[in-house]
């Protein structure tokens, strides 16, 4: 994936953050209001920017917890978690375990997964097509 893609998605997490609305859009969502829509399912899957950059970088090979949480500043390991569960509970990751001292653990996405790739791509190339705009401080947005 190139690197225009890590900048967008980046960014994405940043506006997400730093907005209480959309934080506030994100808690209150709830994809089962919407049982015949896939768009809802997906983000529902997928909630919170978190999870597209989990994926973002599961996308290069497989990964350790650790080298994820390393890769992903500022993601707590509690979030980290329920996400990786979540995601192979939809069987989008594979969690193998290996018997040894101490245990490894590496995290691999499934074909279903992976075909993930292109929506993220899809979402990278539309968000360089649109203009940028300069950020306004958040207190101008205020209801």
């Amino acid at each position: 994936m190139h690197d225009n893609f890590h900048v967008f998605i980046s960014a994405y997490y940043a506006s997400v953050t730093s907005s209480a609305l959309m934080v506030n859009l994100c808690m209150t969502f709830c994809a089962s209001n919407f049982p015949g829509c896939g768009v809802a399912r997906f983000l529902g899957l997928m909630n919170g920017p978190w999870a597209t950059l989990i994926v973002r970088e599961l996308l290069g090979g497989p990964l350790r917890f650790g080298e994820i949480k390393d890769r992903l500043t500022g993601i707590s390991a509690h979030t980290l978690t329920n996400s990786l569960r979540k995601f192979e509970d939809h069987g989008l990751l594979t969690r193998t375990v290996y018997p040894e001292i101490p245990p490894r653990v590496v995290y691999e996405l499934t074909p279903a997964g992976q075909e993930l790739r292109t929506v993220l791509n899809s979402m990278n190339d539309w968000a360089l097509s649109v203009p940028m705009v300069a950020q306004m401080p958040d207190s101008t947005h205020a209801l």
